[in-house]
């Protein structure tokens, strides 16, 4: 045995990984000792054997696997380097892609549940100013304003079915949406156009995503289901009354659930909203 070899402790010390790991990549022929006491079974190493665990190393932050570095390593082709690096490169684009749809939704809630804290008592109506929103919709079959809260999860178990067709994961269904055409609201027939998620971001590339404008809406707050149809009516009062034009379509939007307390019937907060505009003083709309 040379002098100048290092045991294999002191060896794992210099590199700060254990003396297991140097085993394990023993046995798996990632790195040999450059000697082992035939009597004692100890592991003996060269340190210029540091460049190859530098380089398992940094395979290693690179999303590799050992597996897959042991085939680097015995092929010693860079062709196959550059191959897999390709594939974890895609995977980490993939996990960028669903922390990004995580956060989104993260961020979604606590707005949604702010919204929820300091929004105005159940029945009170508002002029609110809503930003630009994008949503993805489906065309509602049934409907659930006909027949009891039953018939509104057979809604969203069809919206759900088609979220996961086109790839989106459940995280997205927590904040919907329901729809009634311009025209049938103002003539109060409840009549459900579509159903749809609300996202943080566009979703063009995606048949059936759309936008909601931004603009001025008459907004009533809710957290009854069942009194939807009722405080609905109120809001499009509220807009005769007032003068106000409609400008699109209706909108049920909602905020949050609170399944967690009542496991028996959704629970939910609905802010009901219609798109509105004003006749100006020269007769412009605005």
């Amino acid at each position: 045995m040379k002098s100048d070899l290092l045991p294999i402790g002191k060896m794992a010390e210099l590199n700060h990984i254990s003396i297991a790991t140097l085993r394990l990549y023993d046995k798996m022929g990632l790195l040999r000792p450059r000697y082992t006491d035939p009597m004692t079974g100890y592991r003996y190493y060269d340190i210029q054997q540091n460049a190859r665990l530098d380089m398992i190393a940094y395979m290693k932050e690179l999303g590799m696997s050992l597996s897959e570095i042991g085939d680097v390593l015995q092929k010693e082709d860079v062709t196959l380097i550059e191959e897999i690096l390709a594939q974890k490169n895609e995977q980490i684009h993939d996990q960028i892609r669903e922390l990004r749809v995580r956060h989104d939704a993260v961020e979604r809630a606590i707005n949604c549940l702010e919204r929820y804290r300091k929004s105005p008592s159940t029945g009170t109506i508002s002029l609110e100013y809503i930003d630009q929103r994008y949503i993805w919709a489906i065309p509602c079959a049934e409907n659930f304003y006909e027949k009891d809260i039953s018939s509104y999860e057979h809604v969203l178990a069809t919206l759900r079915q088609a979220l996961l067709a086109q790839g989106f994961t459940q995280i997205h269904s927590y904040n919907t949406g329901t729809s009634i055409a311009k025209t049938d609201f103002e003539e109060g027939k409840f009549i459900p156009k579509q159903v749809f998620i609300f996202s943080e971001r566009r979703l063009e590339h995606i048949p059936g995503a759309a936008v909601i404008e931004s603009g001025m809406y008459a907004c009533i707050y809710l957290d009854n289901y069942d009194d939807e149809i009722a405080c609905a009516e109120k809001l499009l009062r509220f807009c005769r009354d007032n003068h106000y034009i409609i400008a699109g379509d209706y909108v049920c939007e909602v905020l949050t659930e609170f399944n967690v307390f009542d496991s028996d019937r959704r629970s939910m907060f609905l802010r009901l909203q219609v798109p509105v505009s004003f006749l100006r003083n020269n007769g412009k709309t605005s």
